[in-house]
């Protein structure tokens, strides 16, 4: 079946701007990637321009709560009642996912029925930690709890809201602009300019915007001996209480300004047309605006329709359009060396073109229907005949355990499957629990689930049915304590290892039968870790998790001593609790010493002074990983060490020592005998430039092996009795 979504954005479609546009643009996108559409609005129709090609669409309904006298306020709803009217339809025909754009909106829909069916559009948030207060983090946790996926614009923005709101984290997802243009809208013809150079602006007048500065442009530019005119497209004057004054000197520039063509406002498709007519768009701005985590739609518009842009440089239009893309202009002077350089060369304003020609194909309808149906296809696994045939109806699912952090990631998996019915008895400890919840998910369950081999999997084992089936996740915890050792392993159909080191020792401790032990790997969310790499990610090792002792952060501080010894660019970063944190750590007395002479070292050593960055403990591991261009694994041992695989999967090159069993998860390329052999194949993989090779071929293994899409294939199957 294909999924039902309802869509809402606080926005009036009678007005075309760029929120109108997202709405557009979202139902477009969704249609196209295969969904059942409905389209709910916020105000009365009183222009069909965006809401007629709407309806037009195949599989999308429009609703008018007016029309359709669900509302009768004159204006567009507050967010208060929209979520009425959005739960109200959501009534008549529950839909599989909900699309919101506003914050406001999505803060009162948090706390109705359509919590957990939440595909939210996060823009209006704050831009900086300055903003974020403690009001605003507590309104966005809210949201991303009821929320399924949060859609971010960029990866500033998801990144900034991983590590200012954890519970993103592991939910955030890009989806940028999208960029349509108006059906029979051309380009601008390929090739230089061939008469005065013909400068673009759209959009709203307002003192950041260096909208006032841009009026003197084709002036300046005569002084230097280029013809130039100014376009501008818009009405919008804004009043700016710190400047009195810029709204009547905005109109006198507009209105008088030497080479300034005023167009006045126009609807979206004439403002594009405008735009195609022209050689050149500006989207230069205030030096403030350099750290917004949005990326301009008109950038992206002006670039589809063949037009190079004059904008700032930073970092997110680094990674749009190329370190050396040749129109970045932080002042004045460098606007006008910028339009000089590309008026007087053509072989330069015809590199620009293409730039931005080639990063607007990445924001088309197509492009933003392949993300949806991907998103999508995450979110509604396709039923399997296999489990299907085990009961010939849904399977059901139990889960038990006091700590199922481990398994939280394989939950949301098996709850999105239309094959399964999944229940969770949570432990309040490890012995503690509700027996009568507990002997429930025992009448009710096909198949059982105990996370950690301990007195859950004791009691589910004495009381488990005949004709159901009983899988037990072991870890390195449990297998030296006395559990395993009273379990009745008749009772039990499969006890599941991360590693097939562990999987052996496993057997030869407790003698459990071989064909009782199977290995199904830790997973890596390869989709949420896959992430462009900052610049300098190559000169950066990362270890996440330095306790307890056996981590061996001193071996890594070993490494990185060695690289600073000819390069002083390396630097380690550290993203981990520090073992004080651990109470059950740091009341050992070896443990305590063994942390005095690290941290000892660490501000004595000359090598290592500058070299260790130590990054707070938190959930936003896959931002992090962005900056970290090998990932280290120094333990003495080891069950499966997720850290190295989430590298790979980030992008980065794994570096690890030879703890028991690492070769039967890893390949032996990545695992050195000793530090000084990781630090030469460091530096030499640097220094010959394979590291991107490297990383790459990296990204590939650990995707096929522990990508997060065959790790809960292998659960499936595991199930459904294939295992």
């Amino acid at each position: 079946m294909r999924p039902r979504a309802l869509v809402y954005g606080d926005v009036d479609l009678n007005m075309i701007d760029g929120s109108a546009i997202w709405a557009q643009g979202m139902v477009q996108a969704l249609a196209r990637a295969g969904c059942e559409v409905t389209l709910v609005l916020k105000a009365p129709v009183r222009t069909g321009r965006l809401v007629d090609p709407l309806r037009a669409l195949p599989g999308v309904t429009v609703r008018s709560p007016h029309a359709e006298g669900l509302f009768d306020g004159p204006g567009g709803m507050v967010p208060r009642h929209a979520a009425a009217i959005l739960a109200r339809v959501d009534a008549e025909n529950p839909h599989d996912l909900v699309v919101v754009r506003g914050r406001r909106l999505a803060g009162k829909l948090a706390m109705g029925p359509l919590a957990g069916r939440l595909w939210t559009y996060l823009t209006d948030v704050p831009q900086s930690a300055a903003e974020f207060g403690a009001s605003a983090k507590g309104e966005l946790r809210r949201i991303a709890d009821a929320s399924r996926v949060l859609l971010c614009q960029t990866e500033e923005l998801r990144g900034f809201l991983e590590g200012a709101v954890p519970a993103t984290a592991g939910k955030s997802v890009l989806f940028p602009p999208v960029v349509v243009l108006p059906e029979g809208l051309e380009p601008r013809p390929a090739g230089p300019p061939d008469g005065p150079l013909r400068l673009v602006y759209t959009g709203k007048f307002a003192p950041r915007w260096n909208t006032y500065e841009m009026t003197s442009l084709p002036r300046l530019l005569s002084v230097r001996g280029v013809d130039a005119e100014l376009h501008m497209v818009g009405d919008k004057i804004h009043d700016d209480p710190s400047d009195p004054g810029f709204a009547a000197r905005m109109r006198t520039a507009l209105e008088t300004g030497q080479g300034v063509v005023w167009h006045g406002g126009h609807p979206r498709a004439e403002a594009m047309r405008l735009t195609a007519a022209g050689d050149v768009g500006l989207s230069w701005r205030d030096p403030s605006m350099d750290t917004s985590l949005e990326l301009s739609t008109k950038v992206l518009e002006c670039g589809a329709l063949g037009v190079p842009v004059v904008l700032n440089r930073t970092p997110m239009h680094e990674r749009l359009l190329g370190a050396d893309y040749p129109l970045f202009a932080a002042t004045e002077d460098d606007v006008l060396d910028s339009l000089t350089l590309i008026g007087k060369n053509p072989e330069v304003f015809t590199l620009a073109a293409d730039r931005c020609r080639a990063a607007a194909a990445g924001f088309t309808l197509d492009a933003a229907a392949g993300r949806l149906r991907a998103y999508l296809s995450q979110a509604f696994p396709e039923p399997s005949a296999k489990v299907m045939a085990v009961k010939e109806r849904r399977l059901r699912v139990g889960v038990a355990g006091h700590d199922l952090k481990f398994f939280t990631r394989l939950l949301d998996y098996l709850r999105s499957r239309p094959d399964m019915e999944v229940r969770v008895d949570h432990w309040a400890a490890l012995k503690a629990h509700d027996e009568k919840r507990s002997q429930d998910l025992v009448d009710w369950a096909d198949v059982v689930v105990c996370e950690w081999c301990g007195p859950n999997a004791l009691w589910f084992a004495a009381r488990k049915r005949p004709d159901q089936r009983l899988v037990v996740r072991l870890h390195r915890f449990e297998l030296y304590a006395n559990w395993p050792k009273q379990l009745d392993i008749d009772a039990v159909d499969r006890v599941v290892c991360v590693s097939p080191h562990y999987s052996s020792l496993t057997r030869e401790i407790t003698g459990w039968p071989d064909a009782k032990v199977v290995t199904i790997p830790n997973w890596v969310d390869d989709h949420q870790l896959d992430r462009a790499k900052l610049p300098g990610a190559e000169h950066h090792l990362g270890m996440i998790g330095i306790a307890p002792s056996r981590k061996r952060l001193d071996l890594a501080l070993d490494v990185v001593e060695e690289l600073r010894r000819d390069d002083p660019r390396f630097t380690l970063f550290v993203k981990s609790k520090l073992p004080w944190e651990y109470w059950w750590i740091w009341q050992k007395e070896e443990e305590r010493a063994h942390y005095d002479k690290v941290f000892r070292r660490i501000r004595r050593s000359r090598l290592l002074s500058g070299g260790v960055v130590f990054d707070s403990y938190g959930r936003d591991v896959a931002s992090w990983l962005r900056r970290i261009g090998f990932v280290l694994s120094t333990s003495d041992d080891e069950s499966f060490h997720l850290a190295p695989a989430e590298g790979m999967a980030s992008g980065a090159v794994p570096a690890l020592l030879p703890w028991p069993g690492a070769d039967t998860i890893y390949d032996p390329r990545w695992i050195h005998e000793d530090t000084a052999a990781m630090a030469a194949s460091i530096a030499t993989t640097v220094a010959l430039d394979r590291w991107q090779d490297d990383a790459e071929a990296a990204r590939g293994q650990v995707t096929s092996a522990y990508g997060l899409d065959e790790v809960c294939r292998q659960w499936t199957d595991l199930l459904a009795g294939a295992l």
